[in-house]
C-alpha cells in the first residue's frame, strides 16, 4: 500500500513538471511556427466536418423540400394495389380532429399527357409537342397552407379556388428547364405562361391556360401538373370523395411517430399506408445520402492522417533538436513520464485551439451563412449538415489522433541513451 501511493506520488510529481516544462516550450517556441501548426489543425478539423457536411447537405436540401412541399410530417396514401384512399372522408375527419394536427391537405392524382401549340401544327402526321406524366388536383388553400407550395413559383402566379380552367406545371415538363436529351423522354418545347395546352386524361380531354410555373428541385412537384380538385375529379369521374394522397403537418415539437401510432390505432391503416416523412422517402435518395456521407468520411480520414503525421513530424523535429536539452533532463533526474507529457500537452494545446477556432468559425459563420445561401446544384438547393453530435465525434477523434502523434516522437526521443543524448551522439 506504502509502495502504491509512492508511485502515485511520483506520478503527480512527474505530470506537474511536465506541465511546466511544456508551458515553458510553448512559451519559447516560434509564433509562426505555433499559428502555421494550429491554422492547420483548424483546416483539418474542418475538412472533417464541412466536406462530409457539404456532400450530405446536397442530399439534405432535397429531402428538406420533400418534406416541407411535398409530404408534410405524415404522407397517408393508397394501399398497395388500390388505386385510391378508401373511405376518404372518414380518413380525413380522423386526421383533422387528432389535437397535433396543424394542417391537412389532400391531392387527386392521376396520370395524364399534355400537348402543346396543337393548333399550329401545319399537318397531321407532325410530331406533337407533348410530354406524359401525373397532374394532381387540389384545395390551394390547403395546399398552399400544408407545403407552401405557391413559394416554389418561378414564373406566373399560384392557383385560386375559382381557377377551374387554369393549371400549374412543373418545371421538368419544359425544355427550358430540363434540357435532357435520352431516349423516351418528351418534354414541351416552347411553352410559357398564359399559354393554352391540351391535357388528356383517360378519354377525357380539356383545355387549360398555364397559370404558372414550379420549380422545387423534387420530382414529386416538379413533374407533376396542379389543378383545382373538383376539376380533376370530374375529368375521372371521382364522385365518392376518395383521394389518393394526404398530407399532414403538425405542430412544433410533435413526434410524428406519435401521431402515426394515433392515426393506425385509429384503424387508418385499414384504408391506407400512413408513413412519416422519413419513411416515405425514394429509396435512391437514402442510398446517394449514405454514399455521400462515406465519401465525406473518407475524404476527411484522409484529411487526419495528414494533420496526424504534420504533428508527429513537428513535434519529432523539436524533440530531436532538443535531444541535448531532454539528456540533460534526464540526467538531473527528471522523470521520462514527465518530458513525454509535456509534449503531449503541447499537442493538446495544438488541437485545442485549432478545433476551437474551426468550432468558431463552423457554427459562427459557415452554417448561419450557407443556410441563409443555399449552394445552388442543378437538382438541389444544398446546405451544410453539421450535427452537433457528429461535430464533436470528430473533434474527439482528431484530438486523440493528435495525442497520439505527439506522443510517439516523444517517445521515441525519450528512449535514447541518456549520455549519447547530452553528447549528441546517434
Amino acid at each position: 500500500m506504502q509502495q502504491q501511493k509512492k508511485r502515485i506520488s511520483q506520478l503527480f510529481t512527474a505530470l506537474r513538471v511536465g506541465w511546466f516544462l511544456a508551458i515553458r516550450q510553448l512559451k519559447r517556441s516560434s509564433y509562426a511556427t505555433t499559428g502555421l501548426i494550429i491554422f492547420v489543425m483548424m483546416l483539418t478539423f474542418l475538412n472533417l466536418v464541412v466536406v462530409r457536411g457539404v456532400l450530405v447537405g446536397l442530399i439534405q436540401g432535397s429531402t428538406n423540400v420533400y418534406k416541407t412541399n411535398y409530404a408534410g410530417d405524415i404522407l397517408i396514401t393508397a394501399l398497395p394495389k388500390k388505386d385510391f384512399i378508401e373511405q376518404s372522408p372518414s380518413v380525413l375527419s380522423i386526421a383533422n380532429s387528432l389535437p397535433w394536427i396543424e394542417t391537412v391537405t389532400y391531392r387527386y392524382i392521376t396520370g395524364a399527357s399534355v400537348e402543346a401549340n396543337y393548333k399550329t401544327k401545319v399537318k397531321l402526321t407532325d410530331e406533337p409537342n407533348s410530354a406524359a406524366g401525373s397532374v394532381a388536383g387540389i384545395d390551394p388553400i390547403l395546399e398552399d397552407r400544408a407545403t407552401n407550395l405557391s413559394s416554389k413559383i418561378v414564373e406566373g402566379s399560384y392557383l385560386n379556388e375559382n381557377d377551374t380552367d387554369s393549371i400549374l406545371i412543373g418545371a421538368n415538363f419544359l425544355k427550358k428547364y430540363l434540357s435532357v436529351e435520352a431516349p423516351g423522354i418528351t418534354l414541351l418545347e416552347d411553352v410559357n405562361v398564359g399559354d393554352r395546352v391540351r391535357l388528356t386524361i383517360g378519354e377525357a380531354t380539356k383545355e387549360f391556360t398555364i397559370k404558372g410555373i414550379l420549380q422545387s428541385k423534387t420530382d414529386q412537384v416538379d413533374f407533376r401538373m396542379f389543378m383545382i380538385d373538383s376539376t380533376l375529379r370530374n375529368l375521372i369521374g371521382r364522385n365518392d370523395y376518395n383521394v389518393d394522397e394526404i398530407a399532414i403537418v403538425l405542430k412544433p415539437g410533435t413526434d410524428p411517430y406519435v401521431v402515426k401510432d394515433a392515426l393506425l390505432r385509429a384503424g387508418v391503416g385499414q384504408y391506407a399506408r400512413v408513413q412519416t416523412w422519413e419513411e416515405s422517402l425514394p429509396k435512391f435518395l437514402l442510398d446517394i445520402k449514405n454514399t455521400f456521407a462515406l465519401l465525406g468520411n473518407v475524404i476527411g480520414s484522409i484529411g487526419l492522417i495528414a494533420a496526424s503525421i504534420t504533428i508527429f513530424i513537428v513535434i519529432f523535429v523539436n524533440a530531436i533538436t532538443r535531444r541535448k536539452f531532454i539528456g540533460i533532463l534526464k540526467g538531473i533526474g527528471i522523470d521520462s513520464v514527465a518530458i513525454e507529457f509535456s509534449y503531449v500537452l503541447q499537442s493538446f494545446f495544438y488541437a485545442l485551439i485549432g478545433i476551437g477556432g474551426g468550432l468558431l468559425i463552423l457554427y459562427g459563420f459557415l452554417v448561419p451563412y450557407v443556410t441563409a445561401n443555399p449552394i445552388k446544384f442543378p437538382f438541389s438547393d444544398g446546405i451544410l449538415v453539421a450535427e452537433y453530435s457528429n461535430t464533436m465525434i470528430r473533434a474527439l477523434i482528431l484530438m486523440t489522433a493528435t495525442l497520439i502523434a505527439g506522443y510517439i516522437p516523444a517517445r521515441i526521443v525519450v528512449k535514447q541513451n541518456t549520455l549519447d543524448a547530452i553528447l549528441g551522439r546517434n
